[in-house]
């Protein structure tokens, strides 16, 4: 999982690789699915969400006359819409199509890839393909919405080869800061191309497997027509670090402390709860989880076997008699959310557990950009408190899940792809992403935004049409119409004053 980020200008700048004209839009509500039919000789690209703000991915590949669709995910919004927990893609364009949709693909369980699949399902009803940590996260949010019987989700391994309509997919292991990530190799009739997911290299990722470069380079000697590729953080010199290395920064941080600490961090990065229950141990002390989500993706990884010779957490109720020296709580919120439980501490709201003077609160994430707000006030009621603060600022208590630019480079070396297209990105993180890929030799670099249909073919890559892309917002209750704020320069501001 990635940053959100802040409503783009409304007049973007014109995108690298582009001559700055905009395709005619297809109208996708009422009167029937307008557009282009993929053909056999061509595939089809239309990302709905992922390529113009981090978050809300779902892209369509379109081939011989049918559609597969590539995750469904939400974007939190944090401080930047009140009332709103999350954002989605409409899936109005697909919808009009799913006669001639195969399927739904997972390439992993995050939130921004599978938060929108319980939401979007009674529009869907396609079949769902995953791996069996991804199938019982879905399987999990379908219950909570009375779809999991009707719904029907497919367990893979990685590894496996998927025959779905006229698409053979291989499914290739990468690392990333949850278990069961992959790339999908997506082989039709009109050549390969490479879905990466999210991804890093990660060569001790304490929990799953690690990277298959074989099947990446075997992709290379092959010939790989186009690559779809994580953006996040292409931008940023070097390479990403290790699940290992964030380990060691916390068995560090950890050490000589007294009273209780508490460590927030995302909930799904299930090698990072592995890596706080190993320096807990350490030292000592023994891990509470805390929060919903917290205890959802450990029954998940329980079920997996992801934590077998993990050591055991201690029950919240266990814990309130417990010394203080001795635990570590593991909590959600660290990014401020108002109902998790890191803000429920902070507000001494908790019903079991407390934090007090002395206690450390570690944060093993990094700041969303847009929740700044939100972390600063609980970072006011700590300090309030006279709990300490550690951030990966002071200390090595966090690694990416996202390739870096020297990650990237290693990348386009294996697979070696004709075209490029980067994705999982703002726009300046894909046209970060295209200025490296060029570099790296490919023949083209396309910087798409959401509502962009690519064709990929043999004679070339380019632009062919556009829907305009609508979202849906989750209030908690319901999902409404998204309409975005309209973003206003200071030189608009200072007319308008």
């Amino acid at each position: 999982m990635a940053p959100n980020n802040r409503a783009r200008n409304r007049n973007p700048r014109p995108r690298d690789d582009f001559d700055g004209s905009r395709p005619a839009t297809i109208p996708v509500h009422g009167g029937g699915p307008t557009g282009p039919v993929p053909g056999k000789d061509e595939i089809l690209f239309l990302p709905l969400g992922g390529c113009s703000r981090i978050g809300m991915n779902m892209a369509l590949y379109g081939h011989a006359g049918k559609w597969l669709i590539v995750d469904a995910g939400v974007a939190f919004m944090g401080d930047e819409a009140p009332g709103i927990d999350s954002l989605m893609a409409d899936p109005a364009f697909i919808e009009e199509r799913m006669q001639d949709v195969v399927g739904l693909v997972v390439t992993h369980a995050h939130e921004d890839h599978i938060g929108a699949i319980h939401h979007l399902w009674p529009r869907l009803r396609c079949p769902i393909y995953a791996s069996p940590f991804a199938s019982h996260i879905i399987r999990d949010r379908l219950k909570e919405k009375g779809a999991h019987r009707a719904a029907k989700v497919q367990t893979f391994e990685i590894g496996d080869t998927l025959n779905i309509g006229p698409f053979r997919i291989e499914t290739i292991a990468v690392t990333h800061s949850i278990p069961e990530p992959m790339s999908l190799a997506i082989r039709t009739a009109a050549g390969t191309v490479l879905h990466t997911g999210d991804w890093k290299f990660d060569p001790n990722p304490l929990v799953g497997r690690s990277t298959d470069f074989a099947a990446l380079k075997r992709l290379g000697d092959e010939g790989l027509l186009a690559m779809m590729c994580d953006s996040t953080n292409a931008d940023v010199p070097g390479s990403t670090g290790s699940e290992a290395d964030a380990r060691a920064g916390l068995i560090g941080a950890f050490a000589g402390r007294s009273g209780a600490i508490a460590v927030t961090g995302f909930a799904s990065n299930v090698a990072r709860m592995t890596a706080v229950a190993e320096a807990a141990a350490a030292v000592g002390r023994k891990v509470v989880l805390v929060g919903r989500s917290m205890l959802r993706m450990e029954k998940a990884a329980q079920a997996c076997g992801y934590l077998d010779h993990v050591p055991d957490f201690m029950d919240v109720r266990e814990a309130s008699w417990t010394p203080r020296d001795h635990l570590v709580f593991l909590c959600t919120g660290s990014q401020g959310e108002e109902r998790a439980a890191l803000s429920r501490l902070a507000r001494n709201e908790h019903r079991e557990l407390w934090l007090e003077e002395g206690d450390t609160v570690i944060f093993s994430a990094r700041a969303i950009p847009g929740n700044e707000e939100a972390l600063a006030e609980i970072h006011e009621h700590l300090r309030g408190m006279g709990v300490e603060i550690v951030t990966p600022a002071d200390a090595p208590v966090h690694v990416s899940g996202h390739p870096k630019r020297d990650d990237l480079a290693r990348m386009y070396g294996l697979v070696r792809p004709r075209f490029a297209v980067p994705v999982h990105g703002t726009i300046e993180h894909m046209e970060a992403h295209a200025r490296l890929a060029r570099s790296c030799g490919v023949e083209r670099a396309l910087v798409p935004e959401d509502g962009d249909i690519l064709r990929i073919a043999k004679e070339g890559t380019r632009v062919i049409g556009r829907i305009e892309p609508k979202r849906l917002a989750n209030t908690g209750r319901d999902l409404i119409p998204w309409i975005p704020p309209v973003a206003v320069d200071a030189e608009e501001e200072r007319v308008a004053a």
